[in-house]
C-alpha cells in the first residue's frame, strides 16, 4: 500500500460505524487484499487517530480480519488513552468549577470539548494534548492567575514570554495529566473579526453540564485548527484526527452552506471540507459547495498524494516561507508594539536560545 492508499483505506475505516457502504467496502477489503498494515500502523499514528481507528474495527467486529500481536497493541494504546481522557475529563471539570466558582463561564474548546460533550462513543477514540478554553475578554487575566493561584505553573521557566494574541503562556499543574491553556481569541489575528468569542457565545450550548460551542461553530473550528492556525491552507494536505471530528459533527449539523456567514475564512474551511469528502468516501453529510477554488485545492491534494517524495521537499520550502513570514512580522510588530519589542532583546540576549542556534547550525552544516 503506498501513502495515498493507507490514507483512504484508515480514513474509511474511521466511518464504519455510521457509514454502511464504507463499512461493505472495508469489509470486502479486509476479505479480498492483503493489507499492509505497518503502513496502517504508521499512517494512523502520525495523524493521532490510532484509537479510533480501533475503536471503529471493534464495533463493525472486524478484529479478527487484523493480526493478533497488532490487536493487543492496539488495545494497550487505547486503554492507556482512555485513561488518559479521563483524567483530562476530571481536570476540565475542576477547572470550569473554578472558573465558575468566580462568575467566569469557560467555553472548552476542540477534543476536550468534544469529550466533555460525549462526541465520540468512546472517549479513548480522541486524542488530546491540552484543555483549551476561552472567555471573555473581561475575565481573561482574571482566569489566567486564577489557575496560577491554584498550582498551576508556566511550562517553560524562561523570564519572558512570546507575546500571544490567541492565549496565555500553557499552565501545567504537578499533580495533572494536561496542560492549560487560556484563551481569549480563537484565530490568528488576520481572522479574529470574522470567529471569535463573542460570534461563539451567541449560540454556545450547554451539554452535560459544560458550556461547549454549538456544533456548527465546532466543525469550522476543527478545520480552522489545521487549516488557518496550523498553516493547512498553504501544504493543502489533511489531518484525519480533525477531519475525524469533522465527520462525526457533519451528522449533527451537515456541513452544505456551513460557511456562508464567512467571508475570508469561507474558501479555506469549504476546501478542507472538499479533502474530507473525498478522502472519507462521498459521504452525504460532508457534501461541500464546489467552486474553482475548491476543485483547484482538491486537484492538488490529489497530486501531492501521488507524489510524496516531491511533496515532502515542496513542504520543507513552505516551512522555511512560512517561518520568514513569521520573524519578519515580528520584528514589524516590534517596531509598533512594546511587548514585541522587549520580546525580540530579551530572545536575542538569551544565551540558552544563543546556543540552541548555534546547535541547530551545526546539525545542518552536518547535514549538507
Amino acid at each position: 500500500m503506498n501513502y495515498k492508499e493507507s490514507l483512504f483505506f484508515v480514513a474509511k475505516c474511521l466511518t464504519i460505524s455510521l457509514e454502511e457502504k464504507n463499512r461493505n467496502e472495508i469489509e470486502n477489503q479486509l476479505k479480498t487484499e492483503e493489507i499492509d498494515w505497518d503502513a496502517v500502523v504508521k499512517l494512523s499514528t502520525a495523524h493521532y487517530v490510532f484509537p479510533a481507528l480501533y475503536c471503529n474495527l471493534k464495533r463493525a467486529g472486524f478484529l479478527h480480519f487484523l493480526p493478533e500481536e497488532l490487536v493487543n497493541y492496539m488495545i494497550h494504546i487505547t486503554d492507556l488513552n482512555r485513561d488518559r481522557n479521563t483524567q483530562i475529563i476530571i481536570q476540565a471539570k475542576a477547572v470550569h468549577q473554578l472558573l465558575v466558582q468566580n462568575n467566569i463561564t469557560p467555553i472548552f474548546l476542540k477534543g476536550t470539548g468534544n469529550l466533555l460533550e460525549g462526541l465520540y462513543d468512546d472517549i479513548s477514540e480522541r486524542m488530546v494534548g491540552d484543555i483549551d478554553f476561552i472567555v471573555a475578554k473581561k475575565d481573561y487575566e482574571k482566569s489566567y492567575e486564577l489557575l496560577q493561584n491554584n498550582n498551576y505553573n508556566k511550562v517553560t521557566d524562561e523570564g519572558y514570554s512570546f507575546p500571544q494574541f490567541k492565549h496565555q503562556p500553557r499552565l501545567i499543574h504537578k499533580d495533572r495529566i494536561a496542560a492549560v491553556e487560556v484563551h481569549k481569541e480563537l484565530l490568528l489575528e488576520k481572522y479574529a473579526l470574522e470567529f471569535n468569542y463573542n460570534l461563539i457565545k451567541a449560540d454556545s450550548q450547554i451539554i452535560n453540564g459544560m458550556n461547549v460551542m454549538s456544533f456548527k461553530n465546532q466543525l469550522s473550528l476543527s478545520i480552522i485548527a489545521k487549516q488557518i492556525n496550523d498553516g493547512g491552507i498553504h501544504y493543502k494536505n489533511i489531518a484525519l484526527r480533525n477531519a475525524y471530528d469533522v465527520f462525526l459533527l457533519s451528522k449533527k449539523t451537515p456541513v452544505i452552506n456551513a460557511f456562508d456567514h464567512f467571508e475570508t475564512l469561507k474558501n479555506p474551511l469549504n476546501c478542507f471540507a472538499a479533502s474530507c469528502h473525498i478522502v472519507f468516501g462521498s459521504v452525504q453529510s460532508l457534501k461541500y459547495e464546489k467552486t474553482k477554488e475548491t476543485e483547484a485545492y482538491l486537484s492538488k491534494f490529489l497530486n501531492d498524494l501521488k507524489h510524496q517524495e516531491r511533496t515532502k521537499k515542496e513542504y520543507v520550502k513552505i516551512d522555511r516561507k512560512l517561518f520568514i513570514k513569521t520573524r519578519l512580522n515580528i520584528i514589524k510588530k516590534s517596531l509598533f508594539n512594546k511587548e514585541y519589542r522587549q520580546w525580540l532583546m530579551n530572545r536575542t540576549s538569551d544565551k540558552n536560545w544563543q546556543r540552541e542556534k548555534l546547535i541547530q547550525l551545526r546539525i545542518k552544516k552536518t547535514k549538507s
